[in-house]
């Protein structure tokens, strides 16, 4: 019986799994149980940041995990304070930090907080605004705040609570405010929804009216935060920094880790039995968590993955004359094609065949988030593949 009938039989079916049984992969590249090789421009959808099995978090996790793999949240550890340290100071200070396991972990943790720091000042405030076509988790409280229906279908009834507002429409958000508004939660680029991209000029009036009606604005940062747009966080291409942040993905290499990130006056109503997770910020995790964003913090870096994430928006867009693309947008190495064709997974379905790992969100976006570290080469091999995709789809 082959690899992809026993997953028939004992996984259940949840995804829509390509017929592939992927075994290792090192950098920019994976390979299946017959030995072929393909170029990831997938990522593990954004978590694989230094690419597949990087030196550095190998070497951290190695060394961390014949020391202490596991302990309670009742103590504390090295590396989950040395963690907690970078993030903190990247942040600009101010701020605590909760770690957890995944990206629905922290939203949800980010809804329980600002629901909670208005409760503890005597306010009947717990009413989120959220944006359609978000995405922000599939655990009750996450679910809830994801505005699209799809996700939503047999899930009822979901958390009350919940509005959702127009992405970029000042006015959408405005007639949903009422006094009960206790935050308001964005994707800075909605990844799920398509990669759309949050306007500036918008994001000023939410953080003023966050401030004028003690709201607590929070940026979902889960796909976009560690470097993928070429800033440590996204926010900072805004210049606005909201109350509460959350992380995910790309933050540990990989392994499962996810954090939220609050000022202090907002962190504090957190207090002990209020909120808690048995692994999240364990010593191995952190570990590999320092690893990456010792890496990816680093000036240089940052800024090379802004000059390839142009580099590849410039190759995409000498594309369009060639190929039924729509708009191209995005940030860094995180980047959204539109397709004009009438069945986009025909793409994926080719590229595989060509060594090439792709994804398509929101029906008809191509959704690219290679390493950030990936080699310009690779990039225009990535060129060279899809090119050779779209001529034998179309």
């Amino acid at each position: 019986m082959s690899y992809i009938e026993r997953a028939r039989k004992t996984i259940m079916n949840t995804y829509k799994r390509n017929e592939l049984v992927l075994v290792r992969g090192k950098g920019s590249y994976v390979y299946d149980d017959r030995g072929n090789r393909y170029l990831d421009f997938t990522g593990g959808i954004a978590v694989c940041s230094l690419g597949h099995c990087p030196d550095e978090v190998i070497n951290a996790v190695e060394n961390q995990i014949k020391t202490l793999i596991h302990t309670s949240n009742l103590y504390f550890t090295i590396p989950q304070i040395e963690l907690a340290e970078r993030l903190v100071n990247l942040s600009g200070g101010g701020v605590k930090v909760f770690f957890c396991n995944s990206g629905a972990e922290a939203n949800e943790g980010a809804i329980k907080l600002a629901r909670k720091y208005h409760r503890k000042k005597g306010k009947d405030k717990y009413e989120i605004i959220t944006f359609l076509n978000s995405f922000h988790g599939r655990t009750y409280g996450s679910l809830s705040a994801t505005g699209q229906t799809k996700f939503h279908k047999d899930f009822e009834p979901l958390l009350p609570g919940f509005k959702y507002a127009e992405l970029n429409n000042i006015e959408s958000v405005k007639s949903l405010l009422t006094p009960k508004t206790a935050g308001i939660m964005i994707e800075l680029i909605q990844g799920e929804g398509g990669i759309n991209v949050c306007n500036r000029d918008f994001l000023l009036e939410l953080k003023s009216i966050c401030d004028q009606q003690d709201i607590l604005l929070i940026f979902d940062e889960i796909q976009t935060g560690v470097g993928r747009t070429g800033r440590f966080f996204c926010y900072e291409h805004f210049e606005i920094k909201p109350h509460i942040w959350t992380l995910a993905k790309g933050i540990a290499g990989g392994l499962p880790l996810g954090a939220i990130i609050a000022l202090d006056e907002i962190a504090q109503v957190l207090e002990p039995g209020t909120h808690a997770t048995t692994f999240g910020g364990g010593p191995v995790i952190c570990s590999a968590g320092c690893s990456v964003v010792d890496r990816i913090s680093n000036k240089e870096f940052l800024q090379d993955v802004e000059k390839k994430g142009k580099y590849l928006e410039e190759g995409l867009e000498k594309m369009k004359s060639k190929y039924p693309f729509g708009e191209i947008r995005g940030m860094g190495l995180l980047r959204g094609v539109e397709l004009k064709i009438d069945e986009p997974a025909k793409v994926v379905d080719r590229g595989l065949k060509n060594g090439l790992l792709l994804n398509i969100t929101a029906g008809n976006i191509l959704r690219l988030l290679p390493p950030l570290n990936i080699k310009v080469e690779e990039i225009d091999e990535f060129f060279d593949k899809i090119s050779k995709t779209f001529d034998e789809v179309l």
